[in-house]
């Protein structure tokens, strides 16, 4: 079996994007080129990569196996073209930060764009993505630094951790909301949005039930916090979610309040063990430290 980088490029934007139209002008070539491009890989592979649905290209279930070790190859050769270029540009530095989906959709912009105020030559490469990966990525040095959640997979970091506790989001009128402090005694009978089972939050909030002899109801499973929360203005339910998905959406719809016990998030901020950070990397990271100490109950 050949396979040429460009077949699998292609493939990774096509899963990236859904269609065969938005990956080729993410990769600047033609549409043909893009659809030959995806049939030499079906042969070399002999398998099917998508079925077709509604104008979408959805991937079978082996590509999805395929996806998963194609993206780190990919955004590796991303990440060394964006090197490249910042030399010949002479740019002064890049920061390269990674973190968890919830701290992305404004604790992390907001952040970085303070940051880069002084800097108007730093450039800027900012991923959100699932804890797993994001711990790949810095390992591999496709990013200086990363922030997710336990647990922590490799042992080739330095580690930041952070004790978060987490709140109750109850959709805005909601009668419980004139209590202060919720339990599953109050919460009895009340549908939940929730996590994966496998997520921390999930299995914390499972055990706060089951310790106080309360049934605990479960409607809704999705994988992002901010899709919890779009549930819960909904009308849904209620939710247990982490501090920055609920500080930084200001659209409303939604109280939060605190739940006894306590569900906490175990997460860090990670580097790599093996690779100095830059100076722009150290600056970026004491900054980060110190925005997140008010958000850890407790520094371990």
């Amino acid at each position: 079996m050949s396979l040429r980088f460009r077949q699998l490029q292609a493939f990774h934007a096509i899963v990236e994007t859904g269609t065969v139209t938005r990956a080729a002008e993410q990769l600047g070539i033609s549409q043909p080129g893009i659809s030959n491009l995806l049939a030499q890989l079906e042969r070399e592979t002999r398998f099917k990569l998508f079925e077709r649905s509604k104008g979408r290209l959805i991937p079978t279930p082996e590509a999805g196996v395929l996806y998963q070790e194609v993206d780190t190859v990919v955004r590796g050769l991303d990440h060394v073209a964006q090197a490249v270029s910042d030399l010949q540009n002479k740019q002064v530095g890049q920061l390269q930060v990674a973190s968890q989906h919830s701290m992305s959709f404004g604790f992390m912009p907001r952040l970085i764009a303070r940051f880069a105020k002084d800097r108007p030559d730093m450039s800027i490469s900012f991923q959100s993505q699932y804890s797993s990966k994001i711990q790949e990525w810095v390992m591999a040095g496709l990013f200086e630094i990363g922030i997710c959640e336990y647990p922590i997979l490799h042992d080739a970091f330095d580690l930041h951790p952070l004790h978060v506790e987490t709140f109750i989001a109850l959709p805005e009128g909601h009668p419980l909301a004139k209590h202060e402090i919720l339990t599953p005694e109050l919460l009895e009978n009340e549908p939940f949005i929730v996590m994966g089972p496998d997520h921390m939050t999930h299995r914390r909030t499972r055990e706060a039930f089951h310790n106080a002899r309360v049934p605990w109801k479960t409607r809704v499973h999705a994988h992002l916090f901010k899709n919890l929360l779009s549930f819960v203005k909904e009308g849904m339910g209620v939710a247990i979610l982490d501090p920055f998905a609920l500080e930084y959406d200001f659209e409303g719809g939604f109280c939060t309040r605190k739940f006894r016990p306590a569900i906490m998030m175990d997460m860090a901020v990670i580097t790599s063990r093996t690779r100095p950070l830059s100076t722009l990397g150290q600056e970026f990271l004491e900054i980060l430290l110190k925005e997140l100490k008010p958000f850890s109950s407790e520094q371990v």
